[in-house]
C-alpha cells in the first residue's frame, strides 16, 4: 500500500479550493542542440553574431561547444508558456542560421577527431575565460565528443503559498526554508527511486552514429553500416556511453540532507585526483583545467536531478544552497524528441509535474549505499534494455518484472494527476497519463522504438536525423514571428552585446586571483 507523508495533505490538496495553490508551480526548460552544416557535420562556424552575446544573453547561449546551442525559457507559472516561448526562441534562432541546421537528436551528428570539436569562446573577461577553461577541462577529463550530447532540462518549483499550506497541514516545526529544503530533498530521493520511468517513456537515443565512438571498441551491435544501437535501449545518452560515465562512478554525493549534499560537493571540488593531477592544470600561461580535483565546479556533477539555488551575490552553487536553501529542482533526464521541431513534446512536462508531485508527497527515507546501488542499477537496466519483454528491476534486493512495477507507479500517480486537474480545470493530466500508460505494454510506441524504426527505414541513424533536422529547421525558418516578439528578440540581442561590452571594459584582476576568489 502506498504511503504518503501527511496522508491528510494528499486529500486536502485534491480538493478544488486547496488545489489552487498548485497553480503557483513555476516551470522552465533548457534545451541544447547542435548546429550542423549542410553535410551533417558539426558546424565549425562561430556562434552567430545575430543571436547576441552568449555570455550575457538570457535565453540563447551555448553549452560546451561553440556549436552546441542552449535555449533557456524564463521561469513562468503559466504551464503553456515554456514551450510557447521555446518555440519563439527556435524560430528566431533558426532564421539566423545560414546554410546550417539544428540537429534533431540527443546523440550527435558526424564527428571528426576529438580536437576538431571547438570549445565555446565567451570573450576576454575573467568570467568568460573561467567558462572556457572549465569546458576545456571537461574535454580533457571525459573527451570532447561526450560534450556534444544534447538534452533537455526541466526546472520546477512550488510557490510560497503551497509551502505554507503544506507546513501547516503537516504541523511541521522549524523555519519555513528548512522545511522547504527538507521536502525538496525528499522529492529528489524519491525521484532517484522512480525516475527510471522518464527514460522508458521518453528516451529517444537508442542508436548512435559510429563516429561518436572515435574508433573505440563497443559492445553495441550494428543496426546498419555506420550505425550502432542497443536493440532494447531507450536512452544511450544516459548510459555509461554518455552522461552516466564511469569517470564519476566513485563519487558518492548524498542527497539525504542539504548539509550532506553541499558538504559532499564542497569536498569533491577540493579533493585532488591523481589522474587529473597527472593531466596538469597549466602549461605556462595556458590553463588546461580549473583544478586537478574530483570536480572542477559543482556543475561537473552529472546527476539526473539536482536541487538548485540562484545565489544572491553570485556565490558558488553549493555555497548558495547551503546559505539560502533549495529554490527549485532541475530534472535532467529528458532526451530530445527528434520527431518534434523544438525537441520537447507537451506530454513531457505534464508527466513530470505528476511524477514530481508524487515524489514530493510520498514517504522518502534516507538512501543507503545499498539502495543507491540498486537505484543506479535500475536506471542502467532501463536505459540499456528498457524495452526488453522480460526485463526485471530490483526492489529491496529482489528481481521484479518491470511492467507490473510501472503500472503500480501509474496507479500511485493517479491522485496527483487528479490534484493538478482540480487546480487547472479539465482532464488534461488524467488523459495524458492514460495515453502514456499504454507505452508500458506497447514498447513499440515509445520514442526509442520509433527512432530505431526510422533509422532502419532511412538507412542509418545519420540519414534519419539529418532528414528531420532539415525538415524542422526549414519549417521553423518559414514561420515568422509576430512583430512584437521579433522586436523583443532583436532588443535582447542588442542588450546582451551592450552588457558584454560593459563586462569586458570593467577593470579585471588577474585570472589566477579570479579563480582563487571563486573557491574562497
Amino acid at each position: 500500500m502506498l504511503k504518503f507523508t501527511c496522508c491528510d495533505a494528499v486529500q486536502q490538496f485534491s480538493e478544488h479550493g486547496a488545489a489552487q495553490v498548485l497553480r503557483g508551480i513555476t516551470r522552465g526548460y533548457e534545451r541544447e542542440c547542435l548546429r550542423v552544416d549542410r553535410a551533417g557535420k558539426l558546424a565549425r562556424t562561430p556562434h552567430p553574431a545575430s543571436l547576441g552575446a552568449k555570455l550575457t544573453h538570457p535565453w540563447i547561449t551555448t553549452d560546451y561547444s561553440e556549436a552546441l546551442l542552449e535555449f533557456i525559457t524564463p521561469p513562468s507559472q503559466d504551464p503553456e508558456f515554456p514551450l510557447t516561448f521555446l518555440r519563439h526562441i527556435h524560430r528566431f534562432s533558426a532564421q539566423q542560421l545560414q546554410g546550417e541546421y539544428l540537429w534533431a537528436s540527443s546523440m550527435p551528428c558526424v564527428l571528426g577527431a576529438d580536437a576538431d570539436i571547438p570549445i565555446a569562446d565567451y570573450g576576454s573577461s575573467n568570467t568568460a575565460r573561467f567558462k572556457a577553461v572549465y569546458r576545456e577541462g571537461l574535454g580533457l577529463r571525459y573527451g570532447r565528443q561526450m560534450q556534444t550530447i544534447a538534452g533537455a532540462h526541466y526546472n520546477w518549483s512550488l510557490s510560497a503559498d503551497f509551502w505554507l499550506a503544506l507546513k501547516d497541514c503537516c504541523c511541521a516545526k522549524g523555519t519555513g526554508q528548512d522545511f522547504v529544503s527538507e521536502r525538496y530533498f525528499g522529492l529528489v530521493r524519491n525521484f532517484l527511486r522512480y525516475g527510471w520511468l522518464i527514460p522508458y517513456l521518453f528516451g529517444a537515443s537508442p542508436a548512435i552514429c559510429e563516429t561518436f565512438l572515435q574508433g573505440r571498441a563497443s559492445e553495441l551491435p550494428q543496426l546498419v553500416p555506420g550505425t550502432r544501437y542497443g536493440p532494447y535501449a531507450t536512452s544511450l545518452r544516459m548510459s555509461d556511453l554518455g552522461y552516466q560515465n564511469r569517470a564519476q562512478a566513485s563519487l558518492r554525493i548524498s542527497v539525504n540532507s542539504l548539509a550532506e549534499y553541499t558538504q559532499a560537493l564542497e569536498t569533491a571540488i577540493r579533493t585532488s585526483d591523481p589522474f587529473y593531477q597527472e593531466l596538469g592544470v597549466r602549461e605556462g600561461q595556458h590553463w588546461k583545467q580549473l583544478n586537478a580535483n574530483l570536480l572542477q565546479t559543482e556543475s561537473e556533477y552529472y546527476a539526473g536531478i539536482r536541487p538548485k539555488r540562484i545565489g544572491k551575490f553570485g556565490e558558488r552553487p553549493a555555497k548558495a544552497l547551503s546559505t539560502y536553501g533549495v529554490q527549485y529542482i532541475e530534472m535532467r533526464l529528458f532526451d530530445l524528441n527528434p520527431f518534434v521541431d523544438i525537441g520537447i513534446a507537451p506530454e513531457q512536462s505534464i508527466f513530470a509535474d505528476v511524477l514530481l508531485l508524487m515524489c514530493l508527497f510520498r514517504d522518502s527515507p534516507p538512501i543507503t549505499s545499498r539502495e543507491q546501488s540498486e537505484n543506479d542499477e535500475n536506471k542502467r537496466r532501463i536505459v540499456n534494455r528498457g524495452r526488453q519483454s522480460d526485463l526485471q528491476l530490483l526492489v529491496h534486493n529482489r528481481e521484479q518484472p518491470f511492467r507490473p512495477l510501472a503500472h503500480e507507479l501509474f496507479d500511485d500517480m493517479q491522485p496527483f494527476a487528479e490534484m493538478l486537474d482540480a487546480a487547472y480545470g479539465g482532464r488534461r493530466y488524467h488523459n495524458t497519463m492514460q495515453e502514456l500508460r499504454q507505452r508500458i505494454d506497447q514498447p513499440d510506441c515509445t520514442p526509442s522504438a520509433q527512432v530505431i524504426a526510422g533509422a532502419l527505414e532511412q538507412g542509418s541513424f545519420f540519414n534519419f536525423t539529418m532528414a528531420l533536422s532539415q525538415q524542422h529547421t526549414q519549417s521553423l525558418q518559414a514561420s515568422a514571428l509576430d512583430e512584437a516578439t521579433q522586436a523583443r528578440f532583436v532588443a535582447s540581442v542588442e542588450a546582451s552585446r551592450s552588457e558584454l561590452q560593459q563586462i569586458e571594459a570593467a577593470e579585471q584582476c588577474s585570472f589566477e586571483d579570479f579563480v582563487a576568489q571563486y573557491y574562497a
